[in-house]
């Protein structure tokens, strides 16, 4: 079981690996294509540099209109050229919407010198222009593209993890489903026939009553185990129920047949409760808690259950004098697998979240620990109003 869970996490780490390693390729494509389009414009704005310098200094007898082509064809790089006073002297594809024009190009033109995209124009007898241009339209929109597919990949991921998890905990809850209730009907011959023993010995003479008592009551709660085990996977008949009642029927039973060098006390108000649940699915949880408390004891200690009621709900508090429980492993305990002890399965406290959370729409979770001192669990389920 811990070999099945240990092979899961890799798992994960692998998918969260590859999804890496697809999304930090598929970004390095996307920027590699937009660092060559800045450097494709770069390279425009450089000729267009050299046709205007060639221009300024052209003869008549120039290829003036191959000139003009070349400068006419920028349609969407925006440029401003000015002088070596930073006066305006020519600007083109620029969008003005305001009726202030030369404060709106001076305010753009102080906004292109910051980025550093500048070339100087040579003139000709040392007069000198500088050529200031942004990225086109098409630049802008494509350098958000990068980001834009991080966004969708994480979350194809997110989906794609979140799709997997569910079937795969679909999966496995099919199987311990299955597991339980096959168990439930292989219990339920040799109950049965136990039951029918006990019923013959009860009215056989020379046998302890007493004896006999006691047995019956083990038969019964083993019909109540094989009943627990036949209820998981469907949803439970709930019923009105006095939590009181329950908690002391519950740690009777336990007292009798846990250690003697293990004190369990019951703390509850007088007034009773009354709760919807299903009465062998709850009692299942407290036996749970209560026997982790013992194994975490080591046998010895005291474990105290104290029923509160709040305005909505009834709190069931198990607290132990065992090893206690480290901060961060709080939420792990009720993780399938997580258990501290050699033998085990770590299904115990996921089984009774479930039954908890789900079933009862409740909660259970680790109150307060201490290493070396105790551990207290809490379980809230709603009151009866």
């Amino acid at each position: 079981m811990h070999f099945f869970y240990f092979n899961s996490r890799i798992g994960k780490y692998i998918f969260f690996f590859v999804a890496a390693l697809l999304v930090g390729g598929s970004l390095w494509v996307s920027n590699n294509l937009v660092r060559k389009l800045e450097q494709e414009e770069r390279n425009k704005m450089e000729i267009w540099a050299a046709a205007t310098s060639e221009l300024a200094s052209a003869d008549v007898d120039g290829d003036i209109d191959l000139i003009l082509t070349i400068i006419q064809s920028n349609a969407t790089i925006p440029v401003i050229v000015a002088d070596e006073d930073d006066m305006i002297v020519q600007y083109s594809n620029i969008s003005i919407n305001t009726a202030d024009t030369t404060a709106y190009l001076t305010r753009k033109l102080a906004h292109l010198k910051e980025r550093g995209t500048m070339i100087e124009i040579d003139l000709g007898d040392g007069l000198k222009q500088n050529l200031y241009y942004d990225d086109s339209i098409l630049l802008k929109q494509l350098s958000y593209f990068p980001y834009i597919q991080l966004f969708v990949m994480i979350l194809f991921a997110l989906i794609a993890y979140v799709g997997l998890v569910s079937v795969k905990r679909a999966e496995q809850n099919k199987v311990w489903v299955g597991l339980s209730k096959e168990t439930a009907h292989q219990l339920g011959t040799p109950i049965s026939s136990l039951m029918a023993w006990m019923e013959l010995l009860k009215v056989t003479d020379g046998v302890d009553a007493g004896i006999v008592a006691d047995m019956d009551k083990d038969v019964k709660r083993l019909s109540t185990i094989a009943e627990r085990f036949s209820k998981i996977g469907s949803v439970p008949d709930k019923e009105l129920v006095y939590i009181n009642e329950l908690l002391s029927e519950t740690c009777d039973y336990m007292s009798s047949r846990i250690s003697s060098k293990v004190k369990l006390s019951l703390y509850m108000p007088d007034d009773a409760e009354g709760v919807m649940l299903c009465r062998a699915l709850v009692e299942w949880v407290i036996e749970n808690l209560c026997k982790n408390a013992v194994d975490a004891m080591g046998g010895e200690g005291k474990i105290d259950v104290t029923l509160s009621t709040g305005r909505k709900c009834v709190y069931i508090d198990v607290a132990d004098t065992g090893k206690g429980i480290a901060r961060k492993e709080f939420e792990n305990v009720f993780k399938p697998g997580y258990t501290t002890k050699k033998r085990g399965w770590g299904l115990g406290l996921t089984l009774a979240k479930r039954i908890v959370e789900e079933y009862h729409n409740g909660a259970i979770y680790v109150k307060e620990s201490e290493p070396g001192v105790g551990t207290t669990f809490r379980i809230e389920l709603p009151r009866v109003v």
